[in-house]
């Protein structure tokens, strides 16, 4: 209700101000005023004055957002790729910003310097090489390096080598929520189809494949540092995208196609904690909290929990209603620690042999109650399914 005020508000606001216009327009009739509608030199100058503002506000824009969001773009990255991406993102931006502040520049002071002056007619060039050489392979010269460079970055991020030392991992993206199945000691994924889903099977693992015998399926991810990590990622529903922002990674989940990534950790989940960009991070953003609550418990409500960071596995597409909430915790484990948490992961194998002697069970129960003399087994059906 009170943006529909708003708005009603500012909708009459606008029909006065229109109106004093016409008003201010009638008050002129019979004055002197120029209404032939061509531009004078006051006008002219005028316009150049403006741009000159125009072009102080830009920089100054540009530069209040460099100190006021600046802190808040990701730090340092958690993967072995990342330096990379970092490198090639930070030398895209610089180049950008020194090529604005140049151009806009030049644009705003032209502007202004040939400015329309009454009997001044323009110098008119229908041909000039020099210029258009320098503005030709300049640019071309730039952008070819960082297309080179983005290239020769990407290939080596995304080269695994099949003969290399690492762990297959499958992530299974569905709205909304992810899945990450492990290969097992024989470090090769099973076949899974779709089709297969039922149950506890809900990847559709393909239990005939003696490769699905190790398989492990989990919710929460666990890698271990200094390994590199080969990702196998597939969608059972629409397009996801697989998104690391802390070790610079990102694929997309296409349905009916396996996308693959790779990566190497290079911090543990306690080790990034404790670095001091985050530490203050961490802080600030506790401190938010802490402001927050006291206003909700004044109202009655809970406080709010303090913040402690941890690596996520966003979904980077909008896939749906409750696309802000698909997200996976990660955590980045010693090596050790990595050994003794996925030695004590119980296989799918297993999973589904217990619901199905479960399910047995419970389908075979015949319950007489000796009271009533009455048959009880489907009400159990009904209890467990």
């Amino acid at each position: 209700m009170t943006s529909l005020l708003i708005i009603i508000v500012l909708v009459l606001l606008a029909v006065a101000l229109w109106q004093l216009t016409k008003i201010f327009d009638l008050t002129q009739v019979g004055s002197n005023s120029d209404n032939s509608e061509v531009a004078t030199d006051d006008d002219n100058n005028v316009q150049g004055y403006i741009m000159f503002a125009f072009l102080a506000f830009l920089y100054v824009f540009t530069i209040y957002g460099l100190f006021k969001w600046g802190p808040l773009v990701l730090h340092t990255a958690a993967s072995e790729h990342g330096s990379e991406v970092d490198n090639l993102m930070n030398i895209t931006w610089v180049l950008i910003f020194i090529v604005q502040a140049i151009t806009q520049a030049l644009l705003h002071y032209f502007a202004f310097k040939y400015k329309g002056k009454k009997d001044q007619k323009a110098l008119y060039f229908a041909d000039n090489n020099k210029l258009e050489a320098i503005w030709s392979i300049i640019p071309a010269v730039v952008l070819a390096g960082l297309i080179l460079y983005g290239l020769y970055a990407w290939t080596n991020i995304m080269f695994v080598d099949e003969d290399e030392d690492t762990i297959v991992i499958e992530l299974y993206a569905q709205q909304f929520n992810w899945k990450a199945r492990y290969s097992g000691e024989d470090n090769v994924l099973g076949k899974a189809n779709v089709r297969l889903i039922e149950g506890v099977n809900s990847l559709g693992v393909d239990m005939s494949d003696p490769y699905s015998q190790d398989d492990i399926v989990v919710t929460e991810l666990h890698i271990p540092k200094g390994k590199k990590i080969h990702f196998k990622i597939r969608s059972q529903d629409v397009l996801h995208s697989a998104y690391f922002p802390h070790f610079r990674a990102q694929m997309n989940c296409v349905p009916g196609m396996v996308t693959e990534f790779a990566f190497t950790p290079v911090y543990t989940t306690a080790e990034y904690r404790e670095l001091p960009y985050m530490v203050e991070k961490v802080a600030n953003i506790n401190d938010l909290r802490a402001k927050k609550s006291i206003e909700l418990v004044a109202k009655g409500n809970a406080a709010l929990d303090p913040y402690t960071f941890d690596y996520l596995l966003l979904c980077n597409k909008i896939c749906g209603a409750s696309h802000y909430n698909m997200q996976m915790k990660i955590i980045v484990d010693t090596p050790e620690d990595y050994k003794n948490w996925i030695s004590e992961q119980a296989l799918l194998v297993r999973q589904i042999e217990e619901a199905n002697t479960t399910s047995t069970l419970v389908d075979g129960a015949v319950d007489i109650d000796s009271t009533k003399g009455r048959d009880t087994s489907s009400v159990v059906k009904v209890v467990m399914k």
